[in-house]
Parts: structure tokens; C-alpha cells; sequence
């Protein structure tokens, strides 16, 4: 049966690969980020370069296909193994430009994400002043789940020095990431 598993999965990327269709790429993709919900895919889905895959994607012109892709890599990051892939392939840039997309579900997924590969050694990039001041607009977006998960983000990772200097930056600034739009 593993092996079954591992083959599908390979079909799948495979398929990505060599289909020219944006409608079938997209489906693809968003089958490869439901089988990341499966801690039982993820050795499959390293061995299969998925997490590149994911990774590559979020740079993409489609905004489903990032958003495939981040909920992928937020599916995939809570296993140790893939945290520190994630990290170690400076996957935490990309993940910080997708809080700039105008689609909810890949700014959600964004945050969630930065909020699982948040380690000591991490803290710094994941909660650098350009996030901070983000997650401040987010939480005052009029999006209850967008607004309470910012709010979080806010509270349990971002010292309250880092709040006050981003709060007190944002009076002097216009410029910013804009909020996604409903």
C-alpha cells in the first residue's frame, strides 16, 4: 500500500510537470496540499521535491496556484523535518510576500505558516518589523478570522517592544502591505 501511495504522489508531480494546462496544474497542486494534510505522505512528499515544488510556486503570476501552494507548505511545516527544510531553503521570504496577496485564504495560510516555523533561531526573520507591521493592519481588517489571527500572531509571537516600534513606525507611514480583499 506504501508503495501505491508513494507512485500516486509521483504520478501527481509528474503530471504538474507535463501538463500545459493552467486549470489542470491548479488541480494538481491542490491535490498535492490536501495530501500534506497526511503526516503519513510526508516522507513521499520530500522525497517527490514537493516542498521545492511548493516553494517555487509561491512566485507564480496565478494567484490560486500560490494559494495551493502556500496552504501546501502550511499543511507540511508542522513536521520538524519539513520546518527546518523550509527554513534552511529560505522559504521564510517568499511565505512573507504572500501576506501582500489580495486573496484571503493565501494571506491566512501565510500567517499560520510564519506562525508554525517561528523558532528561537527563526524569530528574527519571522517577526522582522515589516511583519509586525503588518499583522497591526491585519488586525484591525474588518475579516473576523484574518483580524483574530493577526491578533495572535501579535499577542504569542511578537514581543511587546516589537509591537509599540511597529505601531509607532505605521503613524509615520502610508506605504504598507495592503489588506486582501474579500
Amino acid at each position: 500500500m506504501e508503495l501505491g501511495r508513494l507512485e500516486y504522489l509521483q504520478a501527481l508531480v509528474t503530471e504538474f510537470q507535463a501538463t500545459e494546462s493552467a486549470e489542470a496544474k491548479e488541480q494538481v497542486l491542490a491535490n498535492l496540499a490536501n495530501f500534506a494534510y497526511d503526516p503519513g505522505n510526508y516522507e513521499h512528499l520530500r522525497r517527490l521535491q514537493v516542498l521545492d515544488l511548493f516553494l517555487d510556486m509561491l512566485g507564480e503570476s496565478s494567484d490560486t496556484l500560490v494559494e495551493f501552494a502556500m496552504g501546501g507548505l502550511c499543511n507540511l511545516c508542522l513536521d520538524k523535518t519539513n520546518k527546518d527544510y523550509i527554513l534552511e531553503a529560505n522559504g521564510v521570504e517568499p511565505i512573507i510576500n504572500c501576506l501582500s496577496s489580495a486573496n484571503e485564504e493565501t494571506v491566512m495560510s501565510a500567517v499560520t505558516t510564519l506562525m508554525y516555523l517561528t523558532t528561537p533561531q527563526s524569530r528574527e526573520q519571522t517577526t522582522a518589523l515589516p511583519v509586525v507591521e503588518c499583522m497591526l493592519r491585519f488586525s484591525l481588517s474588518a475579516s473576523r478570522r484574518l483580524s483574530n489571527l493577526a491578533t495572535v500572531f501579535l499577542q504569542d509571537y511578537c514581543t511587546p517592544l516589537q509591537v509599540e516600534e511597529a505601531r509607532s513606525l505605521s503613524k509615520h507611514t502610508a506605504v504598507g502591505i495592503p489588506l486582501p480583499k474579500d
